[in-house]
């Protein structure tokens, strides 16, 4: 968990801004969640990993006795816990209020979540998501929805040339069938087919045997994986069908073709279809359960962000099935990524007064330059004058000047902060 000084944070708010105008324009709506949920609703199965890295809080009114009498079972003393991601969250808040929404709902949250991560570059204990969903809609229009205004917002903050990796979970489990996995083992053999970046074909076929795959199914997938490179053609139907084992279902081309065609006519521009289809992209959380995405960018090897279909979780809540699918953008990591550019700086200007010059004057001189749509800040004349300076530099501020008794702004001679 860390601090933010003034320049830092204010930096990471002008990137927030930029986040939610793109996201409003798109046609979501901005929600806020309590930063607790029940215990039961954390722990309900649906968070994957990330239930494990819960904090957990502690009932309201225990004794010493009680605390003694449970030391064997820790979990039944808590009744609340920290969220630790935005999408349980949202899931309750829409069967609270179903009734007071759309039928299809465009939900914006952005907001700290926390996870008792091991701290390191790039893991915090505390930590921004920046999430979007739409709930109600089971058509390709909001997986294209969602990817147009993640992309869209990416271009605005300066990170134009991103790319979506695409898959879906119902691709996996079928390929997994047609290689002969049994259904119970599946989910372990997806871990390993994770790790294929890192680890290569020949990696993941020794991986599966050594943790005693169906020996049939590891053979049949080596041979699979070791093939010769498919049909690099652009995003669709034949290249989702030459990437795959002969016989997927229609339907689930279908959908994915969907997807790409709606994001080429939201970016017209482009010179080719920025969604790149990926038969073994896995993403951990068990929630999902169709399209699966990966917000990829050529400045880094490492995601940006990433979502897929959920239609299972609502109806935990709700009692009904609703159709329901998000992505979520790293936002610490796109800020670090964003560190080294320049801002778009405003106005901002130091006042560097002397001694004598009264408060009243001050005061006035400020107004008058915040009405004209500065950033002021007053600072009295030090003997050293150049920390004063790197310090406001440093705080975003991109001019000084001098006052005496008697100026007026329009007498000021601003000098540059650099």
């Amino acid at each position: 968990m860390r601090d933010f000084l003034p320049a830092e944070k204010a930096r990471r708010e002008r990137v927030l801004a930029v986040i939610r105008e793109r996201y409003r324009a798109h046609g979501f709506d901005e929600i806020e969640t309590p930063v607790m949920e029940e215990y039961g609703r954390l722990h309900a199965g649906i968070g994957g990993d990330n239930e494990k890295l819960a904090f957990n809080v502690l009932a309201r009114g225990l004794d010493a006795d009680k605390i003694r009498a449970s030391a064997d079972d820790p979990a039944s003393l808590t009744d609340l816990g920290l969220r630790y991601d935005l999408t349980v969250p949202l899931a309750r808040f829409y069967a609270t209020h179903r009734g007071e929404l759309p039928g299809v709902f465009r939900a914006v949250q952005i907001a700290p979540v926390w996870r008792a991560e091991r701290p390191q570059k790039g893991r915090y204990r505390q930590f921004v998501q920046c999430d979007i969903d739409v709930i109600g809609d089971a058509t390709a229009r909001a997986e294209a929805e969602l990817i147009a205004a993640t992309l869209d917002t990416l271009d605005a903050l300066g990170l134009e040339g991103g790319s979506v990796r695409v898959n879906d979970r119902r691709v996996l489990d079928w390929m997994l069938q047609s290689f002969g996995f049994d259904e119970a083992e599946r989910p372990r053999v997806l871990i390993t087919i994770d790790k294929l970046d890192k680890i290569g074909p020949d990696g993941v076929v020794r991986e599966l045997s050594e943790r005693g795959a169906t020996p049939t199914a590891v053979d049949a997938f080596g041979e699979f994986l070791r093939r010769p490179a498919p049909d690099t053609s652009p995003f669709g139907d034949q290249h989702i069908r030459t990437a795959l084992p002969d016989g997927i279902p229609d339907e689930i081309v279908a959908h994915l073709v969907g997807i790409g065609d709606a994001v080429a006519a939201a970016r017209p521009g482009e010179r080719s279809i920025p969604v790149v289809f990926d038969p073994f992209l896995v993403r951990g959380m068990g929630y999902y359960t169709g399209t699966i995405f990966e917000l990829a960018h050529p400045r880094v090897d490492y995601s940006l962000g990433g979502g897929g279909r959920y239609d299972g979780m609502i109806g935990r809540f709700l009692g009904q099935d609703v159709p329901a699918v998000g992505f979520s953008i790293g936002f610490e990591r796109i800020v670090d990524l964003l560190e080294g550019d320049a801002d778009a700086a405003d106005r901002a200007i130091v006042l560097v007064h002397d001694r004598d010059v009264s408060v009243a004057e001050l005061v006035a001189l400020k107004a008058g330059l915040i009405a004209d749509g500065a950033r002021v800040r007053l600072e009295q004349r030090p003997k050293n004058l150049k920390p004063l300076l790197e310090r406001a530099a440093a705080d975003g501020y991109t001019g000084f000047a001098f006052v005496r008794t008697g100026d007026v702004a329009a007498s000021l001679e601003v000098k540059p902060l650099a």
